[in-house]
C-alpha cells in the first residue's frame, strides 16, 4: 500500500480493540481519516464506535472505481475482510503515518 497524491480511494478503520470495521471511500484520504480521528461528525458510526485507526486502503484512478471496491467489500463477510486487512497489515496497525 503506498499513499500518492490526487487518486482516489477505497479505504477501511477500526478501533482500539480490532472488533469493528469501518468501510468507505475518499478523494481525500488524508484529509477523512483526520475527520475520523478527531470525529468531525459526531453522531456517525466511526464516532460512535470510535474508529480511528486505518488498517487498509487501496488506490484507484477514478472514483467510479473506488466506489465499485468499496461496495463490493461491503458485501463480503468478516474473514474475507479480515484476510484482505490481514494480507498486507498482519498486526493491523494505524497506518495514517503514512498520509
Amino acid at each position: 500500500m503506498e499513499f500518492v497524491e490526487e487518486q482516489f480511494y477505497f479505504y477501511m478503520m477500526t478501533n482500539t480493540y480490532n472488533k469493528v470495521l469501518y468501510i468507505g471511500f475518499t478523494v481525500n484520504l488524508k484529509k477523512r481519516i483526520k475527520e475520523h480521528k478527531d470525529k468531525v461528525y459526531k453522531k456517525s458510526f466511526s464516532s460512535r464506535y470510535n474508529l480511528d485507526k486505518l488498517i487498509y486502503f487501496e488506490t484507484f484512478k477514478t472514483v467510479k472505481d473506488s466506489r465499485i471496491r468499496e461496495r463490493q467489500v461491503k458485501k463480503w463477510n468478516r474473514e474475507w475482510k479480515e484476510n484482505l486487512i490481514n494480507d498486507k497489515n498482519p498486526n493491523w496497525d494505524d497506518l495514517s503515518w503514512m498520509l
